[in-house]
């Protein structure tokens, strides 16, 4: 366990995560967290630890990461835990100010949170692999598609106050950023809207944070 913000962690706040460099759904609240700079306790328990059921039965009741203890609340599921921030540190705009945008952004949230199966399943989360592009089936290629097109669907319409889906960072975001880590290890092709999303992903002090993280995280284990 370890403080991961620069200030004093408080102790009401605590992340349980997976493995950096596998975790996708870990990353997720993590960067929301980090990003905006939130005090949090940090404990890390690897996803492929043999104690890893029992460690996790006394913070989940899924049994799986990440889940957030905010004084004695615990919550899990990825989705619940970023609208419980969003609702916590209001002043942060975790989501658009805009009506119309913060609906469209709850439902791009909500199609990756439950969508998707392809990609997750041929292309799932490897930070530190680089693999070339691989033959993928259909299902797999038009979940690819669908991302690009809400990418650049979300920046011409609601992208015009900075580099991300809606402009400023928000939870639409930390709920690709998993994905841009997948088009980088996959080598997979995307355009140069797409592309100049991904870097401002990447760009963020966080996201780096989390990827020198995981480079470390796999250099143990291979040590």
């Amino acid at each position: 366990m370890h403080t991961a913000a620069p200030r004093e962690a408080r102790e009401d706040l605590e992340l349980v995560i997976g493995d950096k460099n596998l975790s996708s759904w870990s990353l997720r609240p993590w960067l929301v967290l980090a990003h905006l700079d939130v005090p949090f306790t940090e404990t890390l328990v690897p996803l492929y630890d043999p104690a890893f059921d029992a460690r996790l039965a006394g913070y989940s009741p899924t049994g799986k990461v990440p889940a957030l203890r905010d004084g004695d609340l615990w919550l899990w599921e990825s989705i619940a835990i970023c609208e419980h921030l969003a609702e916590r540190f209001p002043e942060r705009h975790l989501w658009p100010g805009d009506l119309r945008a913060r609906s469209v952004a709850r439902a791009v949230v909500a199609e990756m949170h439950a969508g998707f199966a392809g990609l997750r399943r041929d292309c799932s989360m490897d930070i530190c692999g680089r693999h070339a592009t691989p033959a993928l089936p259909d299902e797999t290629r038009e979940d690819i598609a669908r991302v690009r097109e809400l990418w650049t669907d979300c920046r011409a319409r609601f992208g015009a106050g900075g580099p991300f889906l809606f402009g400023r960072f928000g939870i639409a975001d930390a709920f690709y950023a998993p994905v841009v880590t997948r088009f980088v290890s996959y080598s997979i092709p995307v355009g140069p809207d797409e592309r100049a999303y991904m870097d401002a992903v990447l760009d963020l002090p966080a996201m780096k944070r989390w990827v020198a993280a995981a480079r470390a995280e796999v250099a143990a284990k291979e040590s």
